[in-house]
């Protein structure tokens, strides 16, 4: 269906070597967009447009989006190949577990800079190339990768990440207002357990597997499509009126819990 299509368009994807950005990623290469993918390593960008290139136009351009600089220099490359870039994927992130006695600043500090302070950061350094995309018709996109576990409380002790992905929820209504009048949407992605490395703790674990899954009331964790098909939906001409959302991608867990 042409209400999905996205041939032309240019997507660029943070964190899109793995796990949830490598989904949406793939689902927006299917969908016909030409996709830039980012990670902190050059060998992970170039097995991923490996494993991604039978899918569409893929290019990888390693970036350590913790810094700001780095965030401005991956979009002056990307602009150096393109006119315009209708999807920014603000997908890059980190987590940190440790007890709240003990809890370091370090670990504070990274995850809250890679998961609320970049995705505002990038989405400013790309402005310019959204704006060049971007229609009242046909807005440009902007879609921040969040979690339930900004919307309700993991009793695992994740303290920055929680707070970091709450934060980012309401920085994206915060853009979705400001951004709105220049034509371009801004929405996030709250996903609940999908296999990543960031979930692989529990999920390789059969026991605590099943325990996952058993949580949502679809009794079983996220697939691929399920990610690759919001990311197609905010993309595409069926999502051109919504902005300032966070859709749930969890199975109900997060808000039937």
């Amino acid at each position: 269906m042409d209400l999905f299509d996205l041939t032309g368009k240019v997507a660029v994807v943070t964190g899109g070597t793995r796990g949830i950005g490598m989904m949406m990623a793939r689902g927006l290469l299917q969908a016909g967009a030409s996709v830039y993918i980012s990670s902190r390593k050059a060998d992970a960008c170039a097995a991923a447009v490996d494993e991604l290139s039978s899918y569409g136009a893929v290019h990888g351009i390693p970036a350590d989006l913790a810094a700001v600089a780095e965030c401005q220099r991956l979009a002056a490359e990307v602009g150096e190949r393109e006119e315009h870039v209708n999807v920014l994927v603000n997908n890059a992130g980190a987590t940190w577990g440790e007890p709240f006695e003990s809890f370091p600043e370090a670990g504070w500090d990274k995850v809250v800079d890679l998961n609320m302070k970049s995705p505002f950061f990038l989405t400013q350094a790309f402005l310019p190339l959204l704006l060049a995309a971007a229609t009242p018709a046909d807005p440009a996109r902007v879609i921040n990768v969040g979690s339930i576990d900004g919307l309700h409380v993991n009793p695992m002790p994740h303290y920055p990440y929680s707070a970091s992905k709450a934060g980012l929820h309401h920085l994206t209504r915060a853009l979705a207002r400001e951004l709105g009048p220049r034509s371009i949407t801004v929405n996030a992605v709250a996903p609940g357990p999908f296999q990543s490395k960031m979930m692989a703790f529990a999920l390789d674990d059969p026991t605590m597997r099943e325990a996952v899954a058993a949580s949502s009331p679809l009794g079983r964790i996220g697939q691929p499509d399920d990610m690759a098909g919001v990311a197609v939906y905010l993309s595409s001409r069926a999502g051109a009126y919504v902005t300032g959302a966070v859709i749930p991608v969890d199975g109900g867990i997060g808000t039937t819990s």
